[in-house]
């Protein structure tokens, strides 16, 4: 069985993210989405938060699973018996960052493989920073992420 991992922080998940999941479902028998629990970043929505997130908007891709993990990619690659690592790709300054981190990874270890997907082009733009920032703005946001996403960011920003 081919299992892969799509790796990221997904704070808050959008449709760029499930675009890529999605697509990367297509091309292995098992994908683990994993969400890292301590990124450096300034995180809106806590592990359990993002993990319940994407359980509900990839819950029709029936070889995906959802787990989080704290510890560095490439252990955590091992520990569900993958070989390859998804990223998603939105723009050329995505690149350098990816293709350093893949490099560091094969240097950890060679085993494992990073394969890279472009974003479709509707999705290029979003990042979840600054899906955030229009939220927080009171900006609409749902043409960038699921209903029950958008729900969860208005709750968060306004209770």
């Amino acid at each position: 069985m081919r299992t892969a991992l799509y790796p990221g922080s997904f704070d808050p998940v959008t449709n760029g993210h499930i675009d890529v999941a999605t697509r990367a479902a297509a091309l292995f028998d098992h994908l683990v989405v994993g969400v890292f629990d301590t990124p450096a970043k300034n995180l809106l929505f806590t592990t359990e938060e993002r993990v319940e997130m994407l359980k509900a908007v990839l819950s029709h891709l029936p070889n995906v699973t959802v787990e989080r993990y704290g510890c560095l990619t490439v252990q955590f690659v091992k520990q569900i018996g993958a070989k390859v690592i998804v990223r998603g790709l939105r723009m050329g300054s995505d690149f350098e960052r990816e293709f350093d981190m893949a490099l560091m990874n094969q240097k950890l270890d060679p085993d494992i493989d990073t394969i890279c997907l472009m974003s479709n082009a509707d999705c290029q733009f979003i990042s979840s920073s600054l899906l955030k920032e229009v939220a927080q703005g009171g900006g609409d946001v749902k043409v960038f992420v699921p209903d029950a996403i958008a729900e969860w960011l208005s709750k968060k920003l306004r209770p």
